[in-house]
């Protein structure tokens, strides 16, 4: 398990779940030093006080909040601990939304939170099981890093979440940006609609980190002597076109379909070409033009061999009342 970041309780009405904050995610970033390019050394950051030049230590440090342009005020992190507030070292559950009604912009970083001892085994379980037997969320405020946070509460494969959150006034207003009103075309909404959903799928676990790989193939060229890898020019110039919207829309829905038009094998799908007609600019007909036709000489045909057949019947039938009223 990785090193847990925070431990404290999940406070859930008269209900205490002890739980320890573990990070969700991994940095997986490649990382730089900074180095001295003539001969590589290392070249560190030093913590210099401004009033006497010395290079201070670790433990001499402290924090300090400036109340005036002469006066500053050390705060102590024991100080911080025991502010007299009921989030110090709890998870305060203080309310339950849909989970549909949290903007996504909100949310910030994700952490587990791992139960801390038997003793939290039950609450836990019990708040996870409410949890997933309502479409809600938990929202809890809780205090960390020298500061008060709103936090959201949910399940993911049966681990608590912890999703930091933004205050509603750290949120800008998105007005101020919107882009100024343009006409759109129904046939270019139609045509991005098409593309949604051609595109569409039901997992993200294909996607990785392109720049990732190519920085490590950088430097792992570097390390061996080798020439870098080039850029494809093709992608360049492609990057640098200006199209026009519907023209690449149209290419898009084409390009998409052409990459679902493949089995499950990966195989390309048979594609059959279509016979222009005659309407169309010209071109012999096809089969089933052919059948058609035959099919309606053959139904002529017959339609005339029997009404044929029912005059012969109604001519015998006056000749013999004839002979009757004769006799």
């Amino acid at each position: 398990m990785p090193r847990p970041l925070w431990a404290g309780a999940i406070s859930f009405g008269l209900v205490t779940i002890p739980v320890k904050i573990v990070s969700a995610t991994e940095d997986h970033d490649v990382h730089f030093h900074r180095v001295h390019l003539a001969d590589m050394g290392r070249v560190r950051t030093r913590k210099v006080c401004e009033l006497d030049g010395e290079v201070v230590s670790q433990d001499e440090i402290g924090k300090g909040y400036e109340v005036s342009k002469d006066a500053t005020v050390a705060v102590t992190d024991e100080e911080l601990e025991q502010m007299p507030l009921p989030t110090a070292k709890a998870i305060e559950i203080v309310a339950f939304v849909d989970a549909d009604s949290i903007d996504p912009v909100r949310i910030s970083d994700s952490y587990y939170l791992a139960v801390d001892g038997q003793v939290a085994v039950k609450p836990y379980t019990l708040l996870r099981k409410a949890l997933e037997r309502s479409s809600k969320v938990a929202v809890a405020k809780f205090a960390w890093h020298g500061r008060e946070r709103l936090g959201l509460l949910r399940i993911r494969e049966g681990a608590i979440v912890l999703h930091s959150m933004k205050w509603p006034d750290e949120v800008r207003d998105p007005q101020e940006l919107a882009p100024k009103a343009v006409e759109v075309g129904e046939e270019e909404i139609e045509q991005a609609l098409q593309l949604a959903d051609r595109m569409t799928i039901n997992d993200l676990s294909g996607f990785r980190d392109e720049y990732r790989q190519a920085l490590e193939d950088i430097i792992a060229a570097k390390a061996d002597g080798k020439p870098l890898p080039s850029p494809d020019e093709g992608e360049e110039k492609k990057a640098g076109e200006v199209v026009d919207l519907m023209a690449a829309l149209n290419a898009s829905v084409k390009a998409a379909k052409e990459s679902r038009g493949k089995d499950h094998d990966g195989q390309d799908a048979t594609v059959h070409e279509m016979r222009p007609t005659k309407k169309n600019g010209g071109g012999r007909p096809g089969p089933a033009k052919k059948n058609a036709a035959a099919s309606k000489s053959v139904t002529a045909k017959k339609t005339t061999a029997s009404a044929s057949s029912r005059a012969k019947k109604s001519t015998g039938k006056k000749a013999a009342a004839k002979k009757r009223t004769a006799s």
